[in-house]
């Protein structure tokens, strides 16, 4: 079963998943011609190797905590921060306890 993308105007619930973190797989809210947004499911321990979007990313901690690395930096991020990169910037994303991120990337050449 494919997993459903909201529509325009339609409510998008991003409540904690807490204990459903397990069970809950990574998804796209929505897609559009000029921009994703993306909830990422995190457990703890998980690591996304260093990798670069193909637009402007703004990127925010709904819940837990990760290490999120962009020029060489490791920043920590916490429930309620949140973070934005140019287009195309490297970057890497681990999970220091179960956590979920929402990614929104602007696509910046896409006219």
């Amino acid at each position: 079963m494919a997993i459903h993308h909201a529509d325009p105007a339609e409510v998008i619930s991003l409540q904690p998943l807490g204990e459903k973190i397990a069970d809950t797989k990574t998804h796209t809210l929505f897609k559009t011609a000029a921009m994703e947004a993306i909830r990422l499911v995190l457990p703890a321990g998980k690591i996304l190797p260093e990798h670069k979007a193909p637009g402007e990313l703004i990127v925010q901690c709904l819940e837990g905590h990760i290490q999120f690395t962009a020029g060489g930096t490791p920043r920590a991020m916490k429930t309620g921060d949140m973070l934005y990169l140019a287009e195309s910037e490297p970057h890497a994303v681990e999970a220091t306890e179960d956590s979920t991120v929402l990614v929104t990337i602007v696509f910046t050449n896409r006219r």
